[in-house]
């Protein structure tokens, strides 16, 4: 097997990255130009592999294969599959960060961590499969009762899933959508991000290594101008599951009709600093909270709203840290920081600094690019109106607004259209207790970055970051299944 670190193209062409999976079957990796994707490596350009335009009459064919299969693995067949998959996962650690690093230009440090972090969704998916997923309830517990017990159990649907990934957790995000399907006997249809869609093919071969029957989970690639409809609207699609930007996850909404919605969108996740703080502390959290991963997560800081008694020396530390946070060449370990997906991506993220500077704003350090390369930016002075912090800017940008007390704070926090994650910075349990109580979000961190998590633990946002339902594995699992209710006669 040819070293991916060493040679990317080679290692997509020797493990056969290049075709879609339906059904586990290679599909489309000889066609046309016309018919294919070129990814390219976002710090050099070079172009990587090419992936399938898939047609229509392909998806279509995903789907029919999916609902005609009928999946009867046992708890201890799914967990065993799970189990060694996470063991495979495991042992290509490396690999798969290297390939990570190479289509979505992410730090090596990031990327293994991704890698990481993917064979523990594995691990609880197969530890949530050995779980009773059931309730018991009596019913003589009023005086209109029976002796009886009602019991529930969840069972798979009776269509196939569609699962849409983006391109900012290549592989990870895949995990969360493929696993929890898998631990409920579901089927699956997979759209990568057609800007990252080799490592997503690669977990599905791991999966199809560790014993997965490939009927439950195939791969489309393609253009989403031409298969997104289908994916949305097929008969056979019961639930779609969609993690991405706003304005596709309400189309999808729009579009979809009478079907399950999983919607995970986007955030503008504030860290709030109160006059209290460890200043130290909360300024290595801020630095930390908007730069890893390139600032391109749902849960990547990107308003830090800082008491005015500690504004200044709070905005002179994390100055300092951002100066220290090495850039560059991703797959140089010693950076901390890659690129951002792509050069059109870095110059949203320079023109909306230069409009919040033209309009009052001071720049600090950073906002400069080259190509998909964007430096680690520091703002001051910041008004929650400007777009820069109005809109999520969904890159290493650390904007600072001022303000004066804890009432202000909770304003400008909820003062957004997202509702996502947060974190605050405060060891007063008077200011603990009324930012939970009064943040409009899915998650409230208490010294620590909003996108803090296990992978098990429920996840997700209202307003426009989502719906309210929840992913991480335990609560995809509910939101995969169908509840069945039965009662017996019980003296």
């Amino acid at each position: 097997m040819s070293n991916p670190k060493d040679d990317i193209a080679g290692f997509i062409r020797s493990n056969g990255l290049n075709a879609m999976r339906i059904a586990g079957r290679r599909v489309g990796a000889e066609r046309g130009a016309d018919r294919c994707i070129a990814v390219t490596n976002p710090y050099t350009g070079a172009v990587i592999g090419q992936v399938p335009k898939a047609t229509l009459e392909e998806v279509r064919e995903a789907y029919a294969i999916g609902h005609a299969y009928k999946a009867r693995l046992t708890r201890f067949e799914r967990a065993a599959i799970l189990n060694r998959a996470a063991t495979i996962a495991a042992s290509r650690v490396a690999e798969v960060a290297a390939l990570i690093t190479a289509e979505a230009g992410l730090a090596q440090k990031d990327a293994l961590y991704e890698a990481g972090r993917v064979a523990d969704v594995l691990l609880f998916g197969a530890n949530e499969v050995l779980k009773d997923d059931g309730q018991i309830f009596s019913c003589d517990l009023t005086p209109h009762g029976k002796r009886r017990r009602v019991y529930t159990q969840r069972a798979p649907l009776l269509g196939v899933i569609t699962a849409i990934t983006p391109f900012n957790h290549p592989m990870n995000q895949v995990a969360h959508k493929v696993v929890p399907s898998i631990a409920t006997n579901n089927r699956m249809v997979l759209k990568p991000s057609e800007k990252v869609p080799f490592s997503a093919i690669l977990f599905a071969d791991i999966l199809y290594e560790a014993g997965l029957p490939p009927e439950m989970l195939s791969v489309v690639t393609g253009d989403p101008r031409e298969i997104a409809d289908e994916l949305i609207t097929h008969p056979a699609a019961d639930l779609v599951t969609f993690t991405g930007g706003v304005a596709i996850g309400k189309y999808i909404a729009h579009k979809a009709g009478y079907r399950r919605l999983v919607l995970e969108l986007g955030g503008n996740d504030p860290i709030i600093v109160m006059e209290d703080a460890d200043i130290d502390e909360a300024s290595t959290l801020a630095v930390q909270g908007s730069y890893k991963n390139s600032g391109q997560r749902c849960t990547a800081i990107k308003r830090m709203l800082v008491h005015e008694a500690v504004a200044d020396s709070f905005t002179e530390q994390v100055v300092a840290k951002t100066r220290a946070w090495k850039f560059g060449d991703p797959m140089d370990k010693a950076n901390d920081m890659g690129t951002v997906i792509d050069a059109a991506a870095a110059q949203l993220f320079e023109s909306r600094v230069n409009e919040a500077v033209s309009q009052g704003a001071r720049l600090l350090v950073g906002n400069t690019r080259d190509g998909a390369l964007y430096a680690p930016t520091v703002i001051d002075r910041v008004d929650p109106g400007m777009t820069v912090v109005r809109e999520e800017t969904f890159g290493p940008v650390s904007p600072i607004i001022r303000f004066r007390d804890i009432d202000e704070a909770i304003r400008i926090s909820n003062g957004t259209a997202y509702g996502l994650s947060s974190a605050v910075c405060t060891n007063r349990l008077d200011y603990i207790t009324r930012f939970v109580a009064e943040l409009d979000v899915g998650t409230v961190n208490v010294r620590e970055v909003p996108g803090y998590r296990l992978e098990l633990t429920p996840f997700g946002g209202i307003k426009d970051s989502g719906l309210g339902y929840k992913e991480g594995v335990q609560e995809a699992i509910k939101s995969f299944t169908n509840l069945k209710t039965y009662s017996l006669p019980w003296s």
